[in-house]
């Protein structure tokens, strides 16, 4: 595991105090599906603004994925891209912490992947990781092609190997809806000192998504780590989400809500507003500030 910081703390902090941490997830959550902003959500960041709370977005996005649909005027003050791989200040763009597997790791969790006939992405390092090699272990997998062709300037294909590829960000395996997805649970076991990452694939909305990280990465370990640079009390912190792979964001937090676009088995865990279409943030928001005193 590498991780490594581009500039030094003071020349990212906020120079006012930050009275409390607010996370939200991207896609489902803030996104619309029309690729979109509500006007009350992003009236609601600003209020949070104008109270000295720091507002984050947690995504699985990269950086260059996350600045396709994002522009500079969003009321944020930083990203959580990558699942916790990265943070950058928003807007400067400044990285301020990045993390990455070591070669050996990279080799170890693709040879496991590919022993199990998935098919598999490896995502170079920060901030080039939305360009990645992929090894392809079967012909009917419509959810990672989708993605090839999608990234089809940035990825290239590998033979059964890493050889020469080097550190990496995390891997990806995608599973069709047809492959029993009990195999998550056998890799996090041969795997348990990655992070293991199970999602919804956001292409088709029905294959799962394993991505793999170094132990450390997470949106909640990431969140953490930003909170305690920014002094803030871990009692102070919303966090609001939309899927599985929110899941240790939202037990993280002091106080967490889902979309009502969630799925019914987190809406039983935690507290629904309404769907990422109907201003679920902006509800979110005003609830928590209804419970406490900034």
């Amino acid at each position: 595991m590498i991780i490594s910081q581009d500039v030094p703390s003071e020349a990212w902090k906020n120079e006012k105090a930050s009275k409390g941490l607010f996370v939200t997830d991207f896609d489902g959550t803030l996104l619309r599906s029309d690729r979109t902003f509500a006007e009350s959500d992003l009236k609601a960041l600003n209020q949070l603004g104008k109270l000295h709370i720091t507002r984050v977005i947690a995504t699985g996005r990269s950086i260059f994925s996350f600045n396709t649909v994002a522009d500079s005027g969003l009321p944020i003050d930083y990203v959580i891209f990558s699942t916790g791989a990265g943070v950058i200040h928003f807007p400067s763009g400044q990285i301020v912490r990045k993390v990455s597997l070591e070669e050996s790791e990279v080799k170890r969790a693709f040879n496991l992947l590919i022993a199990a006939k998935l098919d598999v992405m490896i995502h170079r390092p920060i901030p080039e990781n939305h360009k990645f090699a992929y090894y392809r272990a079967n012909t009917k997998n419509s959810d990672f092609e989708t993605r090839i062709a999608l990234y089809k300037p940035y990825a290239f294909p590998m033979a059964q190997t890493t050889d020469g590829f080097g550190p990496a960000t995390q891997l990806l395996a995608v599973l069709p809806p047809s492959q029993n997805i009990m195999i998550v649970s056998d890799i996090r076991k041969k795997l348990s000192d990655f992070n293991v990452i199970q999602t919804t694939s956001p292409l088709d909305g029905t294959s799962t998504w394993i991505e793999i990280f170094p132990a450390n990465v997470s949106k909640s370990l990431t969140a953490a780590w930003l909170a305690k640079e920014l002094d803030i009390d871990p009692d102070d912190t919303l966090a609001l989400g939309n899927d599985y792979n929110d899941l240790d964001l939202l037990e993280w937090s002091a106080t967490s809500f889902v979309v009502a676009n969630a799925p019914d088995e987190l809406k039983t865990r935690f507290a629904a507003v309404a769907s990422n279409n109907k201003c679920g943030v902006a509800e979110a928001v005003e609830r928590w500030l209804d419970r406490k005193a900034f």
